[in-house]
């Protein structure tokens, strides 16, 4: 486990639950959140503890790691682990550039090496139905996308590392917005062509509130807004085919066909975890369900909103 902070914490409950894992290392640079996860999971209390990330790599025996880590450490401590032959999971966004998403995902192939994201809506079941349903064509060629976010990311977040350009690469698009983004991708499997967008960090160095537009390679369109300024947490996705549209709302679904009639879903598939998917990947049991190729789609429309709020102009993802 490399960084035992926050997130750390349900990516260490999830894979001690696994029979085929087991956790060989912890690596954090400060000592105190080593010890407070091992009082936490006291089945950790003879699990080595280490400050440098080389030396654990070099020392310790592994098949993979699990990098929750601040976002802008993601692409070295990656692109190391697959020097040592070891297998990634990494914590959202998989990078906060491109050229490293793209540089990543060659370095994976070239070794061989699995990737698995930390997108958990990739593995929560009413996530998969939605998916399912445009998969299967059941609400035809997609033709428009709107997704909502808003939390109180401002506030809860003043004062910490994913405030800090340095460390976090950006604001809230690139940190919980990154899941929304990810969302709209993974789901629709279409690919952004050129983006606008205006953002306001509100008076802080990064990114708190996002207004962006996609124009998608097969001409569909969209819309993504981003609230870090807010009183409450809320989500929402509407996906308009030419058959028909879905609607999430905050954790309800409903979806309207072209006879006008609206239904709820009554079977959902089953869901899973990121941690027990980066195992079963490794041991050849399941597919990865969210592979790099969704970190690289994620920066390439995150990327392209930070350039086009910058120069009040479309940005053309291949321009990246």
């Amino acid at each position: 486990m490399i960084g035992c902070g926050g997130i750390a914490n349900r990516h260490m409950r999830d894979t001690l639950a696994i029979p085929d894992a087991s956790i060989d290392a912890l690596m954090d640079v400060d000592a105190a959140r080593m010890s407070a996860m091992k009082e936490k999971f006291p089945q950790l209390k003879d699990v080595p503890e280490f400050t440098d990330y080389d030396k654990v790599l070099n020392e310790i025996p592994l098949d993979g790691v699990m990098i929750a880590t601040p976002h802008t450490g993601h692409y070295e401590q990656a692109m190391k682990a697959f020097e040592h032959n070891l297998h990634v999971l990494l914590e959202k966004p998989m990078v906060c550039t491109v050229p490293d998403a793209k540089s990543l995902i060659a370095k994976a192939e070239e070794k061989k090496r699995i990737v698995v994201l930390a997108y958990q809506r990739h593995y929560q079941p009413q996530y998969r139905y939605i998916k399912q349903m445009v998969d299967s064509g059941e609400l035809g060629e997609i033709t428009f996308v709107a997704a909502l976010q808003c939390q109180n990311w401002k506030v809860s977040q003043t004062g910490t590392w994913r405030q800090k350009p340095e460390l976090s690469g950006g604001g809230q698009l690139n940190d919980s917005g990154s899941h929304l983004v990810d969302m709209i991708l993974w789901i629709t499997s279409l690919h952004a062509k050129s983006v606008s967008a205006y953002i306001d960090n509100c008076g802080t160095p990064v990114d708190i509130n996002s207004a962006v537009s996609i124009a998608f390679e097969n001409g569909a369109q969209g819309t993504i807004s981003v609230v870090g300024e807010a009183p409450c947490w809320y989500e929402d996705f509407t996906i308009w085919g030419k058959n028909g549209v879905i609607f999430y709302r905050n954790g309800a679904m409903q979806f309207c066909k072209n006879g006008g009639k609206m239904e709820e879903p009554t079977e959902l598939p089953e869901g899973s975890d990121p941690n027990r998917n980066f195992v079963d990947a490794i041991l050849g049991k399941d597919k990865v369900w969210a592979p790099a190729v969704c970190g690289l789609r994620v920066i390439e429309l995150t990327e392209a909103a930070w350039t086009a709020a910058k120069t009040c102009a479309p940005c053309a993802v291949a321009s990246l």
